[in-house]
């Protein structure tokens, strides 16, 4: 998106536009790791160990509290996302990206109706829009968009992936209004450290330096991912926010490209277009009216 057209956006889409990026850096990161042998729980596991520190240090520099005041829904916050990463990353590993994002980006679907029930949200006529076409988009990657047959249970995998994506979303904009941003953050690798340590068992693997440098990466994009995100939520509505991330399509598409030699199929390119409308529709209605 050029220059001019960035700096016109609300600060909540800015913020996902970052986070998005960050988030497909990230996902090219698991997909490289991934071929040096490197199991699904010991990704997770070093992402959380340098999120862990990251965010421990964030929080320390505020001189706020660690464990925040709602704890039973920041532990939550912390189940659900772990269960998304679980999903997200193996759907990573086993799926091309382009494919494994997009079907990643059912969870604003899931994300507005949660926002409806839990957080009494109103959805706008754009936002209905932005979905009717990004399910389009998907319906046409997932049925004709890969030139090779995708493996039905990685996409399961995947769509479970972005439920728990959705609920976790839910949680943030409602703990943002009680907790600080660093101490939401911080619950996350809180949570998933110990519950992918667990999973891993005895499969540890040794990573060579390609791919401990791999892992650490993996870690400092996720952070800045989830940095863009928890503050995007607090500056928007939940289902509007999590609309401006659909460019992390683009990204990922980009990437798979140059990278991994994963060249898209005309279904996958005609969805993405109809994702990437719907997400334009809903941010610039929403800065028509602002």
């Amino acid at each position: 998106m050029p220059l001019h057209l960035v700096n016109k956006l609300p600060v909540g889409a800015k913020y996902m536009l970052l986070s998005a990026f960050a988030f497909a850096l990230m996902s090219s990161c698991v997909k490289l790791v991934s071929t040096y042998g490197i199991p699904v729980f010991e990704i997770i596991a070093a992402r959380a160990i340098v999120s862990l520190v990251i965010s421990y240090t964030d929080v320390k520099r505020k001189r706020i509290s660690l464990w925040g005041n709602n704890k039973k829904l920041l532990i939550s916050r912390g189940l659900s996302g772990t269960l998304a990463l679980l999903c997200i990353y193996y759907a990573l590993a086993t799926l091309p990206l382009a494919e494994a994002t997009l079907l990643q980006y059912l969870y604003p679907v899931f994300t507005s109706i949660l926002a409806i029930i839990f957080l009494h949200e109103k959805i706008q006529r754009s936002t209905i829009l932005c979905i009717c076409c990004c399910l389009l988009g998907l319906l046409l990657i997932v049925e004709t968009g890969s030139n090779q047959a995708l493996p039905m249970f990685s996409v399961g995998i995947a769509i479970v992936g972005a439920f728990g994506s959705a609920v976790s979303y839910t949680l943030v904009k409602r703990l943002s209004n009680s907790e600080d941003s660093s101490v939401i953050i911080f619950y996350f690798p809180l949570i998933a450290l110990p519950i992918s340590a667990l999973l891993l068992g005895n499969d540890f693997v040794l990573p060579n330096t390609q791919a401990l440098l791999l892992l650490l990466f993996v870690g400092v994009f996720t952070q800045i991912g989830q940095i863009g995100l928890t503050n995007a939520m607090k500056t928007e509505d939940a289902s509007k926010a999590t609309a401006y991330s659909y460019v992390q399509v683009i990204f990922s598409i980009t990437i798979g490209w140059l990278f991994f030699n994963e060249s898209p199929s005309l279904s996958t390119l005609s969805g993405g277009l109809f994702i990437v409308a719907g997400a334009l529709i809903n941010v610039f209605y929403k800065s028509k009216k602002t």
